[in-house]
Order: C-alpha cells, then structure tokens, then sequence
C-alpha cells in the first residue's frame, strides 16, 4: 500500500508499480513450452551481483537449461534486465497466494535459488509442495534475526523449504543448528569469486589512465552526501599531490552539480570528458553507472561510502585491486569490513579529523601503505571458492 501510494511522487515506487502490470502475461509470452528452467531470485543488484558466479557456472554446466532471473527492487531490474547470462528476466510478482500458484503454473522451475534473502513465503511454500528443490546461496544469519526468537517458529518453518543453506560463515551454520537445520554448507561469500573475476578481466578506460597521470589516486565509491562533505572539505584544503575519483551513489544530476559546485580545483564528468585538459583536471566524477568495479584498478586508495547512513557499501571491488579501504561508522553489521579491520586492510572513521590521520598516516608511512592493500588483496584471494562448493553439490540433482 505504501508503494501504491507514494508511486506518483518516487521514481522507484513507480517503476516497482509499471514493472508489474501485465507481468504474467508477460511472462507467459516469453516462456518456450516444455523448456527445462532454473531460477534464480535477487531481492536487488548487490544480491545479483553475489548469484552472479553461480549463474555463469550453471549455466556453463548445463548449457540446455534456460536460465530465469527475477528481481524485487527495480534498483536491480532496471541496471540488469539485459544482462546476457539470463535467458529470461522478469519482476518477481507480489507474494500471494494466487501470485505464487499462478507463477509455478507458468515457469515450472527444475531448481530454484534464493540469494542471501528474501524469503517469500507463498513462493517457497508453493515450490515445497511442488517438490522442487530451493537452495539458499550466501546466507548470513545473525542471532538477533526473528527466526532465532521465542516467537519465531513461524518463521523457522519457511527456512524448512529449504532444500539446502549455503551460509557465509560458522556462526550462521551454528546459529542454525541450534534451531534444527543440519543441510546447512559452509562456503563464504560467492562475492569473492565475483569481484576476483572482475579483477582478472578488469576493462580499460584510456581517458581516465590519462587522468591520473602516475599520481597518487583516491577513489570514492558508491558516496552520500554525508561522506561527499568529509572528500570535499579535504579537496578543497589539503596541499598534496593527489587525484581524486567520486563516483556517487545516485547520479541524480541535482547531486552531480552539487558536486561540481562545491569542488574548488578543476574538475571533469566522466560524461564530458575533454581529453586536452585531462591531464590538468584533479578531480573526475564518473557521473554514469556500471564502470566503478572495473575503475578501482586505478586506485591508490579507496573510500567507500555508505558509513554515515544505512550501511557501507561493496568494499570488496576495491578489495580485489589491493586497496586501503576507509569507510564511516556504520559497518559494524558487516563481515568483511570487520575482518579487514582485524587485519589492517581497512580503517573506520567517525569525522573528517580521522579521515586526515589515516590519509597523513598513508602518505608519511609508504610501509603502511603497501601493507595495508597487500591485506587487502590477500583477504579476497584467501575467501575464494564459494562458487565451487555450491555448483558441485547442486550438480547431483540437477
């Protein structure tokens, strides 16, 4: 009802709300009959992002299945519904009863997997009484998660649909063993085996290689406007010989002027870029979508945004290219980020006088510096091979 009513007035409400009508037709209308279908569900692009590896692997597996992506958030549709590795992609409807009924009648799924959430519950229901086998890719659970409190049986019983749980980590598997799950795997983050790949086939882009001209390169990704305000005052005051990379969160344009206005040295848009003033240029906004994984190859050192709100964002993408990584406050309630912290491949701050420290910290101590992204990098290389462990077991009942 929500996004109902607030569909008039926000563009994501209102594609969630036009993504849906005549979605079974739709769907129906793409579908061959009698075709073998694995389907695979995102709630959004950074679940996609960790299914992604398992998708390529089926798919390269067993090239006579059809592939069938859906997603919840039009933050993931929107940016993915022409990615290649699927044949076919669609919103996935609301569930109900009648939704989910019509929905099984329709695609008829070999397999069905569920990326790290997202647990619908007519969906799954429907899919168990069918018989069909749903795997869990990337789960993480944590023991303030409703299907660990007294009231939680419920819940509990919508993870029994589960064929089988490949979680992240032990204390997960732990977790879920105190409630009864034995089918439970262990196998990390298929994200490692993700962002390891982008690394090795990492695309090139000319103009910003002539951008940093060999300086000493910062590269803020996914930024707010809270971490924008700690990059601007340092880019505007410090004295040192360094580039700066911001790729925002939401490239609303409002946001990129915002920007631009408030950046007192010369400064280039991704969009625009002149390439006889480049090189003279000290600040790049890459005011477009989808490079950023692949322009963290050009990086000295990373700021990752997110910290000053909901959460960080994907710290692993720079991870991958041995980047020091800084981000804000809010990261506790993600692994990654503490594991680097404990091996100092990655530094919190509170305020803009501890981005300054680490930032000097970097620039007097080079030992420091190299370290510090060596971890980094060894981290990702460490955690690979989720990817692996799930494709060999699915593999069996497919």
């Amino acid at each position: 009802m929500a996004i109902l009513i607030t569909s008039p007035f926000n563009r994501k409400a209102r594609l969630w709300v036009n993504g849906r009508k005549g979605l079974f037709e739709h769907i129906r209308s793409k579908l061959e009959p009698g075709i073998s279908v694995i389907w695979f569900h995102c709630s959004s692009l950074g679940e996609f992002e960790q299914g992604r590896p398992v998708i390529e692997k089926i798919r390269d597996i067993f090239p006579g299945r059809k592939i069938l992506l859906t997603f919840y958030s039009p933050s993931g549709y929107e940016i993915r519904k022409n990615y290649s590795g699927a044949d076919y992609i669609f919103y996935l409807p609301l569930d109900t009863r009648r939704n989910a009924a019509k929905f099984m009648n329709i695609v008829k799924p070999e397999a069905v997997f569920f990326i790290k959430y997202d647990y619908w519950f007519h969906f799954l229901s429907w899919l168990k009484k069918m018989n069909i086998k749903i795997y869990l890719i990337s789960g993480i659970f944590r023991p303030g998660q409703v299907f660990f409190k007294w009231y939680g049986k419920w819940f509990r019983e919508i993870l029994r649909t589960f064929h089988h749980l490949f979680v992240q980590d032990n204390e997960s598997a732990e977790l879920l063993k105190s409630i009864g799950f034995e089918n439970v795997t262990v196998c990390g983050d298929t994200r490692f085996d993700r962002v390891y790949e982008i690394g090795q086939k990492a695309a090139e882009f000319p103009l910003i290689r002539s951008f940093i001209d060999g300086k000493t390169v910062l590269i803020a990704g996914s930024t707010w406007p809270p971490d924008e305000d700690i990059l601007i005052r340092f880019i505007n005051e410090n004295k040192l010989p360094v580039k700066f990379i911001i790729a925002p969160h939401e490239i609303h344009e409002r946001g990129i002027i915002r920007l631009q206005e408030s950046i007192q040295r010369k400064t280039l848009r991704y969009t625009s870029i002149n390439e006889s003033e480049i090189k003279d240029a000290e600040v790049l906004i890459i005011d477009t979508i989808g490079i950023l994984s692949s322009v963290y190859q050009y990086g000295s050192v990373a700021y990752i945004g997110g910290g000053f709100g909901k959460g960080i964002h994907n710290i692993l993408e720079a991870a991958a290219f041995g980047l020091p990584i800084i981000f804000g406050p809010n990261f506790k309630k993600f692994h990654e980020a503490n594991e680097l912290i404990k091996l100092n491949g990655a530094f919190p701050i509170e305020n803009f006088n501890d981005f300054i420290r680490i930032i000097n910290t970097f620039i007097n101590n080079h030992q420091t510096f190299t370290s510090a992204g060596d971890n980094a990098r060894k981290y990702v290389q460490n955690n690979l091979g989720a990817t692996s462990i799930i494709t060999k077991f699915v593999r069996s009942y497919l």
